[in-house]
């Protein structure tokens, strides 16, 4: 068979909730579907998952139906769902028959270290995605404290996602 292959880029950024903030202690942060122990949340209407918004936003630029924004304030401020697993499934609806191939993050943050979450992350994204963990890429960054990710104020992450189509 014959296919077509596609890259997309998707992009999140959160801040930190503050940390005189009362919600700060009791908002967990989670990237990838994992919570991270220890971690200050993220300022978000849904649950902050920037990992999986980055990766929604990704699908989108592959399907060019926008889920973050208009559909996504809908289903969290209407309709009260917060879970970003279920932003990322809705994008997935209009994959058609786009298969997914390969996924990879790039997270620029200070704090907190993720090098003993990534394998976990991995395979919530791999779970997510209905692929293999191995189609799963994660870096992490600090980015030497150029922005205010690298300083310790919030997350950001770059996603970019591999897919074919068949001709």
């Amino acid at each position: 068979m014959n296919y077509t292959y596609y890259q997309a880029i998707g992009q999140d950024s959160h801040r930190f909730i503050n940390i005189n903030d009362s919600a700060a202690s009791t908002s967990p942060l989670i990237l990838g579907g994992i919570v991270i122990p220890s971690a200050v949340g993220i300022e978000a209407n849904s649950d902050g998952d920037v990992l999986f918004h980055a990766l929604t936003n990704a699908i989108s630029g592959v399907t060019g139906v926008n889920i973050l924004g208009k559909i996504a304030d809908q289903m969290c401020l209407v309709d009260g769902v917060k879970d970003s697993r279920v932003y990322l499934e809705r994008a997935m609806q209009d994959l058609k028959d786009i298969e997914l191939i390969h996924v990879s993050f790039s997270i620029e943050c200070l704090v907190p270290k993720l090098a003993p979450h990534i394998q976990d992350i991995k395979t919530s994204v791999a779970s997510a995605l209905n692929i293999a963990p191995s189609a799963v890429g994660i870096t992490a960054t600090t980015g030497e404290g150029l922005n205010g990710c690298g300083r310790g104020e919030g997350i950001a992450v770059l996603c970019v996602l591999s897919v074919r189509r068949p001709n």
